[in-house]
């Protein structure tokens, strides 16, 4: 008989926001970077989630300052150009028509209700520079260096209403290096759909943050979920190490 104990993965530990913290036993597949067939993707690098003047910085903020989320989505930045490893940006934009939505869930509808990452339509930039909707100030240079994938918006959490499934395969691209904003939401649904797409996905784990409000910690969530389901979790370190070494 098969000793079941002999297979079971010895427990090391794992980056969290707030330091390292023991990891689960469970499987950790692991993710072999390969040339060509990489890319870095991030969710919403907007003021809304990054500024403190955006209008989410009341929960996010704090977590986003412990984990250095700003500077860690930066240096992945950074890296992916550095190591010629294309970067996809996966934004979150809010038009009227939106708007007018017969029902949400509850935090669409508070999306909604605080004007997060609104546009007055998708061919209007009229007040979009420096925005809630806009890319934080230090991303821009990065973002808009003509070389950067930008998707359409995708509209409730997932990449299920956009077209970065479709960009990925395109490039024929099937390992994806995740951040951004907000962990348990927006990262997270895109790494279930991915997934589900048939990617390989690394998570980055102080590349992204989330709301902490009494008795709800996004963060905690999104960080046990990373672990059950992506091929493994990795610091902006880590993530910027292996980048280097394809």
């Amino acid at each position: 008989m098969t000793d079941s104990t002999a297979v079971r993965p010895v427990a090391t530990d794992l980056v969290y926001g707030s330091g390292r913290k023991p990891d689960a036993a469970i499987p950790r597949p692991g993710l072999e970077l390969r040339k060509g067939h990489v890319a870095v993707v991030v969710t919403d690098p907007q003021n809304d989630f990054l500024s403190p003047q955006g209008v989410t910085w009341s929960v996010v903020g704090k977590n986003v300052t412990e984990n250095n989320t700003v500077d860690n989505i930066g240096q992945l930045f950074s890296s992916a150009k550095e190591n010629d490893v294309p970067l996809f940006i996966s934004p979150h934009y809010y038009y009227p028509q939106d708007h007018r939505w017969h029902f949400e869930g509850a935090l669409e509808r508070l999306m909604h209700d605080i004007h997060m990452f609104d546009r007055p339509s998708s061919l209007d930039l009229t007040n979009f520079e420096g925005s809630g909707a806009d890319w934080l100030e230090q991303y821009k240079p990065i973002i808009n260096d003509g070389e950067t994938i930008i998707t359409s918006p995708h509209k409730v959490f997932g990449p299920e209403t956009n077209d970065l499934a479709l960009q990925l395969r395109k490039r024929g691209i099937d390992q994806v290096v995740l951040a951004g904003m907000s962990a348990n939401l927006c990262v997270e649904s895109h790494l279930r759909e991915l997934l589900e797409q048939g990617f390989e996905v690394a998570v980055v784990g102080d590349a992204t943050a989330a709301a902490q409000i009494p008795d709800y910690d996004g963060y905690e969530a999104a960080m046990t979920n990373f672990r059950f389901l992506a091929s493994d979790v990795w610091s902006a370190n880590e993530a910027t190490e292996r980048l280097a070494a394809i």
